[in-house]
């Protein structure tokens, strides 16, 4: 960790941007790979602030790191009681979910970013899901279940105060990845904001990728189908036989 944060502070010698104070940051890792054993992860997202002179009289600088997946669309469905069962009674399309999406911020959200530049840049949760679905009266509450759906899975966390910044210089923050990620590129958001305003924004692309066995099969099931159902059938009854054999062999 230390070393990361030491070559961080070699970027800082650079050539000056014009821009005062801009992010510079970086990865642990550059890509994710998806295996069969695949149970998550976790990246370090570390960066520091290059600036050609420390700004007097001026309120502290905050960071805000978000990591988004691939959006998806969703239909999200309402369920009641009738007649005694749990039945589907209403659904609203979302146009474009992230299939993951974490915040993590130096300090409270609504303290580190403006009303405005969140509408602007779709930061939190809820500006990041995109829904227009006009055949419901109460979209909100849709996106609102979606929301607690996926955050208690995991798929949508916003941490509060989980980045540390040092010295308004240095900063760094660990995200972890649940096991059941989407393939895709994922986008790394780095925004460096003062009294709510974003004064810099980093980006950087992570590609999550299924490798190994875990690829062949998807691909087989996305792109063979016809391929893949064979030999699910061949490896059901070969699987099947052999279990009979074994068990007539205990027997006998």
């Amino acid at each position: 960790m230390r070393a990361l944060l030491a070559s961080l502070l070699l970027l800082l010698l650079a050539a000056p941007d014009a821009r005062a104070e801009r992010v510079v940051a970086g990865l642990s890792q550059e890509a994710i790979s998806i295996t069969t054993n695949f149970d998550g992860s976790e990246i370090l997202i570390f960066g520091a602030v290059r600036r050609e002179a420390p700004p007097p009289g001026q309120e502290p600088l905050q960071v805000i790191v978000t990591v988004q997946g691939p959006p998806r669309p969703v239909t999200v469905r309402r369920k009641d009681r009738r007649f005694g069962i749990w039945v589907n009674t209403e659904a609203a399309e979302v146009d474009a979910a992230p299939t993951f999406y974490a915040v993590s911020t130096s300090a409270a959200l609504e303290d580190v970013l403006s009303d405005t530049a969140d509408l602007r840049l779709r930061v939190s949760i809820p500006r990041a899901i995109r829904a227009v679905d006009t055949a419901v009266t109460d979209q909100r509450a849709f996106t609102d279940a979606l929301i607690r759906i996926r955050s208690d899975g995991a798929l949508y966390q916003l941490n509060e105060g989980a980045v540390t910044f040092r010295q308004q210089t240095l900063f760094d923050t660990s995200i972890r990845l649940p096991a059941n990620l989407v393939e895709g590129d994922y986008r790394a958001r780095i925004l460096l904001t003062r009294g709510g305003e974003v004064v810099d924004v980093f980006e950087q692309t992570l590609p999550v990728r299924k490798v190994g066995l875990e690829r062949i099969i998807y691909t087989l099931a996305h792109e063979r189908p016809l391929i893949y159902g064979i030999l699910s059938l061949v490896i059901a009854i070969v699987a099947g036989w052999g279990a009979s054999a074994i068990f007539r062999y205990i027997r006998t």
